[in-house]
Formats: C-alpha cells, structure tokens, sequence
C-alpha cells in the first residue's frame, strides 16, 4: 500500500511549497484553495464531495479559512477516529534578501544559494544533495504534503480502514492559530453529529536536532505549553538633570529581564525534560514624545514555556520574580545616590521608593473598590474603542487596559502590575494516565520497535516548539482557567479561547515530523530520506495502531 508513496510526497511537498501563504496575509487561502482542490480530485472526494469543507477563520478580517477532509473507513463499523493536523502558512520571505524570488522555489533556489556565503553546516547539506532548501518546505508543506498522500491512499483503500480519519490544514499557525481555533469547534460538532470516537491528534510539523551534533530521530508524545507574562512598570518622572527626584522605569523594566530572561530557575520541568527559559519578545517605555523628562511608564513581555505549570502557578513565578528586580533596583539607586551625595558633599538620606509589585486582578480589584461600575463601563467603551481598530496587536490591546485602570486608580505611587497577553497556549503532557493516553503512547513504542531504518528513533514527551497540538485540551482546574481569564485583559473581548471546546476533546497528542534543519532562517531545509522514506510510515503505523483493536 505504502509502494510509492515517497515520490508522491516529494513532488506534492514541492509544489505546495511554491505557493507562498505568508501568515497574516490574505495570500494564506493560495495553497488553502490549492489543497482544497486536490482533494475534490481524489476519487474517495468525488464520491464524497460532502466530506471536504472549508472551515473559516471566525471574525477574520482577511477571511482566512482551513480545509478539513473525513474519510471514513468500510472494513467494519467502528467509531474510532484519529485526528490529523497541519499548518499551511509559513513565516515571511524577507530574510532571503535579493533572491527572495527564489525563497520558495526549491530547486532553482539550491543553485543561488550557492554564490551565497553560507555557515559551514548548511554549505555542507547543500553540497551533498540530501536536503531540499526553501520557504516552508521544512515548517511545514512536507508534513502537509504527507498528510495528504496518507489520506489519499487510506481512501482509495476504505474497505482495508477500520475506523476514520479527520485531516485538517489549518492556517494561521506561525500566527494567532485562528485556523485551528476554528476547527476544534467543527472537531466537537463532528464528534457530536457522527459519534466519532476521537482515539489522538497526530501533527507533522517539523523535527530538528536538539543540540550541536545530534543526529537521533524524535516522536514526541505530548507537546510544550507557552505564557506570555507582561509587566506595566508605572515608575515617577524626573527631570534629567535631577534623576534621583525620581524612579526610572525602563530602569525596573531592564532589572525584572535581568531577573527573568534566560534564567533556568525559571524553566519548568516534568518527566525529566526541561523547557527553554523564558526570553523577552518586548521591551520598551511608553513615552510618546522626546523631553528632558524620564519616562513614567513602560512594558516588556516574555515569551514562558510550560511543562506543566498552569497560568494561576506561572503567575506566582513571575510576581515574585519582578519582586526581586523591584527590590534590586531601589537598593543599587540608594547605593548610587549615597556615592553622588559623598562625592558632592551632600546630605544622604534613603529614597523614598517601596518595591510594590501586583497582578492585573488585584489592581483591578482596588479600582473597583474606588470607582465602581464607572470602571466597568470605562472597560467597556474602550474594548468597543480599540475592536474598531481591526490591525491593533492583541498584545497592545492589553496593554491599552491596563493602561487605562491603573489611570483611574488614585495611588499614584511606583509599581509593576504583572498581567498575561494573548497568546495561550496550553501544554498538553502525556502521562500515560487515561485509558487514551496510555494506548499512544504504546502504539508509538510499538511503532518505534517494529520499524526498520539506519535511524536512532526516540520518544519524547513533549513537542518542543509552540503548535496547534496545544488546543485539543485545556486546563479543567478552575483556579488555573480564572487566573488565566482575570489576568489577561480583553480576554473574551479582543482574544478569545473556545476553552469548554478544548476541554470537551482533551485528547492526547503526538507529533511525527519530517527531519530538517533552520526553521524560520533563510537556510531552512528538510533532508529527503528521512522525511520522505521513514516519516510517513511512522505516521502510517501509527493511525492504523490508533484504529485497529
């Protein structure tokens, strides 16, 4: 069955990747439409034209949409069904420079990629022939174009399936993940109007060496979860020529991504395996115009990846982290401002500043005490306000709240007020507790044991770069889903989670990707044997592990 199959996913892997669908472009529905197209050309899809769909983007001013295609099989009635994903857009094509025309041409682009200075590793896998180099064909047309095929062939072979299939192409991944945010409310519909008896969620997306050297092979049986906390820093202005009248708060900002950034002591750990630290995305003060006057507000967000730490116990993390750095910055101020004071033959007395840090919510709640529903309805209006600009950053929004309830609040004073932008996406780990959990996770071992390949093929449990494998489950502790809504400002408003969705499916998850190198840099590449010869059998047992009994 599988005869063939390899040069069927080469050439379709080309030629999805030709298409650019850049995320946050209307291009994205090119090789949407594309895809769509090849499947109402399949012969299963002729019969069935009902079984492929679009399904749009909600609320979505570009009027992106996914495809989702369902086969059914016909060896004997079963309500088992596996789930299959893949993303369909890919990050832009500036960083390719003058040959940017190229970035998504494959086989024209290895050759102008030669008059390039490259690093020594990716020269050295171009010279040999055995990767393909292009835009998206790593992150991740392959995995698309493999998906694809094993519908295809899983289709023209229904009386062989025992059990069904629900492959979606969603767009938007590199994004907001509007695509799959979508689908997992047509996966809850369809699990409701057919029975489906959803068994796993199985994603291509790409697979890369872990550290310098690594040549092993990863299933990873679970997927990384990611935060974003964010810091409005309220400090008092000064002038420049009297700083010490004053505190500075790009000074608090900088010593909270002193405190936070790249430190391990703040990476979450389960099973063994540790996340990234986290890593600041942004940082900057909030002064609109240039004066000799030190700013009074800034922000900085970090990007906080999750094992198994959930948004109420993340928060806790970061709130003592700005703790620290709050109390860092007054006692080097007081220790700077003693040196001036002895140096110009000043009196010294300490400064006047306490380290206040706290959450949005107990901000909010302050103001609440004081200003009543006038602050829900300044809320209010302000949502309405910033929805009417349809290109505003949801990160900005946010901010935009916060803002705005701290203005209300009559304690002037310095403090950070810790708060969570969007995006969220929850980890999903895979323990083996559910009577669903423990059978991936068995199916993949067996899988692994019985497949023959010059490969070293390891488990691992959890995905490690962000995916739409986070939204088939969600967190169903109340605390961590109410920390979550009252610490994100505009949640529900400017960004929403189908959160009840998410925890109806609660599905285990395992990602099988083609092997490559350099996603999202302009020498991104995916070697050919691996991603075309082993991958896709991998992907193969593994649905008919999931169905059979």
């Amino acid at each position: 069955m599988l005869t063939g199959i390899d040069k069927k996913i080469k050439n379709l892997t080309l030629e999805l990747t030709q298409i650019l669908s850049i995320v946050g472009t209307a291009e994205e529905n090119n090789v949407v439409e594309r895809i769509y197209d090849r499947f109402r050309e399949m012969n299963y899809f002729i019969n069935h034209p009902e079984r492929v769909k679009y399904v749009p983007v909600e609320d979505d001013n570009l009027n992106r949409k996914s495809v989702m295609a369902i086969v059914k099989g016909e060896k004997k009635k079963s309500n088992k069904t596996v789930i299959l994903i893949g993303h369909t857009d890919t990050v832009g094509i500036s960083d390719y420079g003058d040959i940017k025309e190229y970035a998504t041409k494959p086989l024209e682009l290895a050759e102008k990629l030669k008059n390039l200075s490259l690093p020594e590793e990716a020269l050295k896998d171009l010279e040999s022939g055995r990767y393909l180099f292009g835009r998206g064909i790593f992150d991740m047309k392959c995995g698309v174009a493999t998906l694809m095929t094993l519908v295809e062939m899983f289709s023209d072979h229904v009386e062989d399936l025992e059990g069904n299939l629900v492959f979606a192409a969603v767009c938007d991944e590199e994004g907001n993940s509007g695509g799959m945010l979508s689908v997992v409310k047509e996966l809850v519909k369809l699990m409701e109007e057919e029975n489906f008896d959803y068994q796993a969620v199985i994603d291509a997306d790409y697979m890369a060496p872990r550290y310098e050297g690594d040549d092993s092979r990863y299933i990873y049986v679970g997927t990384v979860g990611k935060l974003m906390p964010s810091f409005y820093v309220a400090g008092s202005e000064a002038h420049g020529g009297d700083p010490f009248r004053g505190i500075d708060p790009n000074h608090i900002s900088s010593a909270i991504v002193e405190e936070i950034d790249f430190n391990t002591k703040y990476c979450d750990k389960a099973e063994g395996e540790v996340t990234v630290p986290p890593i600041s995305l942004r940082q900057q003060d909030l002064k609109t115009e240039y004066s000799v006057q030190t700013a009074r507000t800034s922000y900085l967000y970090f990007n906080y990846s999750t094992h198994k730490s959930t948004p109420d116990e993340v928060l806790e993390k970061i709130l003592e982290g700005a703790r620290i750095a709050f109390e860092k910055v007054i006692s080097n101020l007081n220790t700077e401002y003693e040196k001036y004071c002895k140096a110009n033959n000043f009196p010294f007395e300490r400064l006047p500043w306490k380290a206040r840090v706290m959450s949005y919510e107990e901000l909010y709640n302050r103001v609440k005490e004081e200003r009543g529903l006038e602050l829900d309805k300044r809320i209010d209006d302000l949502n309405q306000k910033l929805l009417a600009e349809e290109r505003i950053d949801e990160r900005i929004h946010a901010l935009r709240l916060v803002e705005a309830v701290h203005s209300m609040w009559s304690d002037k004073d310095p403090v950070v007020i810790a708060y969570l932008s969007p995006p969220y996406y929850p980890h999903n780990h895979v323990k083996g507790d559910s009577e669903l959990e423990e059978k991936l996770l068995n199916v993949v071992r067996e899988v692994i044991d019985k497949t023959e390949s010059e490969y070293e093929i390891r488990i691992k449990k959890f995905y490690p770069y962000i995916s739409d494998l986070s939204y088939v489950s969600a967190p169903k502790d109340e605390n961590a889903i109410d920390s979550l809504k009252n610490n994100m400002p505009g949640f529900g408003i400017k960004y929403s989670l189908p959160i009840e969705d998410m925890q109806t499916l609660n599905l285990p998850v395992v990602n099988i990707g083609p092997f490559g190198k350099d996603a999202h840099k302009f020498t991104e590449r995916l070697e050919k044997h691996y991603s075309f010869h082993v991958a896709p059998r991998l992907i193969h047992d593994t649905i008919r592990g999931l169905l059979n009994e």
